[in-house]
């Protein structure tokens, strides 16, 4: 996980230095710049002033977590590239392209994008056909930057994990706030799309939709799919030792389940004193007889959190500051307690039909899950970057939403019970019923972070949509 950024103008070094010291908190191991007049990395951020000057170039803060931990990026030959998230097959991609003679430098999941790029180009693919191939070919989360040393091709993950911004005068970031820095405009880059920045300008194309990984599937083929993607899933997202953004609810505590077959498994939680989520994440540890970790905040800590939510989430929301509240403290508490990979259960709902409104349009399930990208994914991803903490989302695995996607609409909502299929996978998998059948309210009720926030905002005669924007005003020094 880290920051990257970068982009075309001229003399970039003052710009690319405030776009470092605006994003470092994503990457504080390292940094590395490459431009079109050298090359400099260093673990030392107080060098920024040797960092070359250029007229193109990428950049990348680092916080290590797959691969050679001393390497830092960008990767350069004859293409250069910066890469944000984790690829998790890149050892089998990485026997594939060997077989076929592609030589590499490190053990790095970063290198595996560049020379699986450059083998599709070579093989006479033009960029947008490459890119397109490489997505289909890459298991993982990511944000990627890419350039020939004339033009910046920008893409991300299809479900749109990793966040990705780009002005329309030629730079790109990690999150607006870095763009911001430099008085730049922020515009998503979506889920699938290859963005081409150039001196000409900004080109744009969607080439890979989710959608497209749609089945026909009978119930019982649905439920041995999911079955299968899911675990493969969540193994593939573990490391020696493995958080758990944890509710109690269904989804997290199926992933806790699943994760404690290959990993030592910690459970973070956060919430008011006499909250539902504390309460059920204290029964379902129990349960499931796993180490909980909580941090119980009250009234004075979500006073002294908002500014901080606030500048991670970069808008004035208040419905994900109420949602960014719980996740704040809990990435924190794994950060202090030294656990820096967390998974959560984010996507299920969206998947399964979990709210409640899908009772009645279950086609907002599909709507939902494209709008995901920014709406949450990026959220969830800047609070947990904020504290130094990567979040893995095993249910948007793309093998994961395929399953889900070819499930029949009665398996997900069956006589008025939502996410039911998932709730009869979770029992197979041996989760205990108790907490596979909770109905679990959304996370600003049920960790009484609304409660809470609006609480605040009148005490200083607002409403809480004022008090975010109030606050928002005076992080980001706006009008």
């Amino acid at each position: 996980m880290c920051l990257i950024s970068g982009g075309i103008g001229e003399s970039l070094k003052d710009r690319f230095v405030r776009m470092i010291m605006a994003g470092k908190h994503r990457g504080e191991d390292s940094f590395g710049v490459w431009t079109d007049e050298g090359v400099f990395k260093s673990d030392d951020f107080s060098r920024l002033s040797e960092i070359p000057d250029g007229k193109i170039g990428l950049l990348q803060c680092r916080l290590a977590m797959t691969g050679s931990p001393g390497y830092t990026q960008p990767f350069y030959n004859d293409l250069a590239l910066v890469h944000n998230g984790e690829i998790y097959n890149h050892v089998h991609l990485r026997n594939y392209l060997e077989g076929k003679g592609v030589p590499f430098e490190t053990d790095v999941d970063s290198e595996v994008i560049l020379r699986l790029i450059e083998h599709l180009l070579e093989k006479g693919l033009d960029v947008w056909k490459a890119v397109r191939k490489a997505m289909t070919m890459l298991e993982g989360d990511y944000a990627v930057a890419f350039s020939d040393g004339k033009r910046i091709y920008l893409f991300r993950d299809p479900v749109g994990v990793r966040p990705l911004y780009y002005s329309p005068r030629g730079f790109f970031a990690s999150e607006k706030k870095v763009l911001w820095a430099i008085g730049e405009e922020a515009v998503p880059v979506e889920p699938g799309e290859l963005v081409i920045i150039s001196r000409g300008g900004v080109e744009r194309r969607r080439l890979f939709t989710i959608t497209e990984l749609r089945r026909d599937l009978t119930p019982e083929r649905a439920k041995r799919a999911l079955m299968n993607a899911l675990e493969h899933a969540v193994r593939v997202r573990t490391g020696k030792r493995t958080g758990v953004l944890f509710s109690g609810g269904l989804d997290s505590s199926l992933v806790a389940l699943l994760a404690s077959r290959y990993s030592d498994v910690v459970l973070y939680t956060a919430g008011a004193e006499g909250s539902p989520d504390l309460e059920w994440a204290r029964n379902a540890s129990d349960l499931l007889g796993l180490p909980l970790k909580e941090y119980v905040f009250d009234i004075d800590d979500v006073r002294d959190a908002v500014p901080r939510v606030i500048f991670a989430i970069e808008e004035p929301n208040p419905m994900n500051l109420a949602i960014g509240i719980p996740l704040y403290f809990s990435t924190r508490l794994a950060s202090e307690d030294g656990c820096r990979l967390l998974l959560s259960g984010q996507g299920a709902d969206e998947l399964f039909g979990g709210y409640a409104k899908y009772l009645n349009n279950p086609a907002l399930m599909e709507k939902d899950l494209l709008e995901m990208g920014e709406k949450n994914l990026a959220r969830d991803d800047k609070i947990a970057m904020l504290n130094s903490v990567e979040g893995r989302v095993p249910f948007l695995d793309l093998a994961v939403v395929s399953a889900a996607l070819g499930t029949p609409i009665g398996s997900k909502i069956e006589k008025g019970t939502r996410k039911a299929i998932l709730r009869k996978v979770a029992v197979e998998f041996g989760l205990p019923t108790e907490i596979a059948g909770r109905e679990k309210k959304a996370a600003q009720y049920g960790s009484h972070a609304q409660k809470l926030l609006e609480k605040l905002a009148r005490g200083e005669g607002l409403t809480l949509s004022e008090y975010a924007q109030r606050v928002f005003n005076e992080a980001f020094k706006r009008e």
